[in-house]
């Protein structure tokens, strides 16, 4: 079975927006190393990252919330497979739970959630003897908030890996889920 990467981002984000374009590139990168890319289905980012898969052929999971976004009839067009949950509590931890792997991109407050919910996951993930899983964030934002958490409130940085671009945050996820020799069509 392959692995999953959880993508989070911006709902609001359209395709003339460059960070679009850079989620498109995403989702390639992603699908090309033959990783299922899974995101919370609807527009801006999840779309972006979501087309990006498809158009390659790759895997997309979009876990969607209908009870809390009635005014979004149903997933986006590439989503090849909708899992739905009642609650943004329950749609974000399905996310989180079914990743082998999460990267952020820049978003709102309900792109933060998700980040923080991803690190605290892991940093609880040793308690219960499992291990973290892989987090990388990209863009400068991310690295800010990451030192101010881990100054003002003594989080533990490690967990987090933050980039500057998707073609980083594209390279750590294969390397170290162990697509990087498995023929995969990726040229970064």
């Amino acid at each position: 079975m392959s692995k999953i990467v959880a993508v989070f981002g911006s709902s609001k984000v359209v395709p003339d927006d460059p960070w679009y374009r850079k989620g498109v590139k995403l989702g390639k990168l992603l699908a090309e190393a033959g990783l299922t890319v899974a995101t919370g289905g609807y527009s801006g980012m999840m779309e972006a990252v979501s087309e990006g898969a498809a158009s390659v052929g790759g895997h997309v999971l979009g876990v969607t919330a209908p009870p809390v976004f009635p005014h979004r009839a149903r997933a986006n067009p590439h989503v090849a497979e909708e899992i739905t949950a009642d609650t943004i509590s329950e749609r974000i931890h399905r996310l989180v739970t079914i990743a082998d792997a999460t990267i952020t991109m820049p978003g709102s407050l309900g792109t933060v959630t998700e980040f923080l919910v991803a690190w605290n996951t892991n940093f609880v993930a040793p308690l219960r003897g499992a291990t973290p899983q892989l987090q990388v964030a990209v863009g400068p934002m991310w690295r800010r908030l990451v030192d101010h958490l881990a100054t003002e409130f003594g989080a533990d940085d490690s967990f987090v890996t933050c980039v500057d671009n998707v073609d980083a945050a594209a390279r750590i996820v294969i390397d170290r889920l162990g697509f990087h020799d498995h023929g995969s069509r990726v040229a970064y």
